[in-house]
């Protein structure tokens, strides 16, 4: 046996490179992938590919806010078919959160069915669940048949898919994003929209406002838990500044009188993304351990809305330095990190501030706004070039109707008898006899004017 090999057969693909080199190029390849791809969301519309087909998919579906909706199973179907070829668990589960309002400020997806809780529980099997879009997501869609964003060929070439959405809501900051890629990540918290679209309209008026004036109107993040920011106003003013920085939540609590000395805490709101289950069993695991000495209980009377019983060891004891001592071992504080990584209009990941962050939005709203425009334009132009077909028409009429009837090639001899555009001729002969008899010029001018 020898010990040397063969040549290659010709035409076979073999590469012959390092292996350090071909390594290294394909993660990196990997990488990039992963990072615009599926974990940073895009600066303009605020959502990843895969929140953005699913929108798309319920539109083509027309699964409007006031239409029935349809089963999970068969956007889901849609999705993984025609524009995100994944595992259709992965697009289950970015569905299922697009309808949480415990997870979403602004919830994108209006779900009829188990979609999951804030203990953590599960949604259902999507065969069970059905989903149509909010007006939320109406906003994000409005004006994609008017020409107002770029449309792609999908992984197979079959269909197109929007680059982004004309976003008509400032989604990215009003519902935030989370996402860990390859060496970065990202982390924004979800802000009240009225209060981004009133900084909106500053920074039109003044762009040169500073990120402290914009954060006089939207003074920091309003999550769906809801909770207290306890944050200093600096540490907040850095994070906006710079895009990166973290924000503190506590759980909002009430002291409930019981009678004769007697009092507990009642918890209405906690801190944001914390599961309440978890939390529940991280308290009754420091009563046992002995490691909260004040807490005597704690109880779940939760319905639809949240309500922890918190009772004290003793009557003793102050509520707040019950509570303070709470917020040091439990997560009824949590730190929120600000991480605001996104994707900018050129494809290219980065870091922006919040004035940065709105300034694309509003660059990405005046692209949408002017090719609306221009589209609505150029409709309207074609239509006033029609009419002016029709008007010629009806003003020889009865020429009109003899080429039709007689000439073997009508649409050429209206062009050649009138001086008549391809378009104006086609128009002429797609118009019913009946509906060419009954031209009215006055109609017609009318129209034009």
């Amino acid at each position: 046996m020898t010990d040397t090999l063969a040549p290659p057969p010709e035409g076979d693909r073999t590469i012959d490179e390092p292996l350090s080199e071909a390594l290294s190029r394909r993660y990196l390849a990997y990488a990039l992938s992963t990072i615009t791809g599926r974990a940073l969301p895009d600066v303009r519309d605020g959502l990843k590919p895969v929140h953005r087909r699913l929108l798309f998919a319920m539109r083509q579906l027309r699964l409007d806010p006031t239409a029935t909706a349809k089963k999970c199973a068969r956007v889901v179907g849609d999705v993984i078919g025609k524009y995100h070829p994944h595992g259709d668990s992965a697009v289950y589960e970015a569905l299922v959160r697009l309808a949480q309002d415990f997870a979403q400020r602004y919830p994108l997806v209006d779900g009829q069915g188990n979609f999951g809780n804030i203990d953590g529980d599960n949604a259902a099997a999507m065969r069970y669940t059905e989903c149509r879009l909010t007006l939320a997501a109406q906003l994000l869609l409005e004006g994609i048949d008017e020409d107002a964003v770029d449309f792609r060929a999908t992984y197979d070439g079959e269909e197109e898919e929007p680059v982004v959405l004309p976003a008509g809501f400032p989604n990215l900051l009003a519902n935030g994003s989370s996402g860990i890629a390859v060496g970065m990540a990202t982390s924004i918290p979800p802000h009240n929209v009225s209060e981004l679209i009133e900084a909106c309209l500053r920074l039109l008026d003044q762009p040169d406002i500073t990120t402290a004036e914009l954060l006089e109107v939207a003074p920091g993040p309003d999550f769906p838990t809801g909770g207290v920011i306890v944050e200093s106003p600096a540490s907040l003013m850095e994070a906006y500044e710079t895009g990166r920085g973290g924000v503190r939540v506590r759980a909002r609590w009430t002291r409930e009188d019981l009678g004769r000395g007697l009092w507990r805490i009642v918890v209405t709101e906690i801190p944001y993304q914390v599961k309440k289950a978890d939390l529940v069993e991280q308290l009754a695991e420091l009563i046992e351990a002995k490691k909260a000495p004040l807490l005597g209980d704690v109880m779940d009377e939760s319905a639809e809305d949240i309500r922890l019983v918190l009772e004290p060891k003793s009557r003793n004891v102050e509520p707040e330095v019950l509570m303070e001592s709470l917020f040091r071992l439990s997560a009824l504080e949590a730190r929120v990190p600000v991480n605001m990584n996104v994707i900018d209009a050129r494809g290219a990941p980065g870091v922006m501030g919040l004035k940065a962050l709105l300034q694309a939005f509003l660059d990405h709203r005046r692209e949408v706004v002017v090719r609306r425009a221009r589209h609505r334009l150029a409709r309207i132009e074609s239509r006033l070039h029609i009419l002016d077909g029709l008007i010629i028409a009806f003003l020889n009429l009865d020429e009109v109707i003899r080429i039709v009837r007689q000439e073997d090639e009508p649409k050429a001899k209206l062009i050649e008898a009138f001086d008549l555009s391809d378009l104006q001729a086609e128009a002429i002969l797609n118009t019913r006899l009946r509906q060419l008899a009954r031209l009215e010029e006055m109609e017609l001018r009318r129209e034009h004017a």
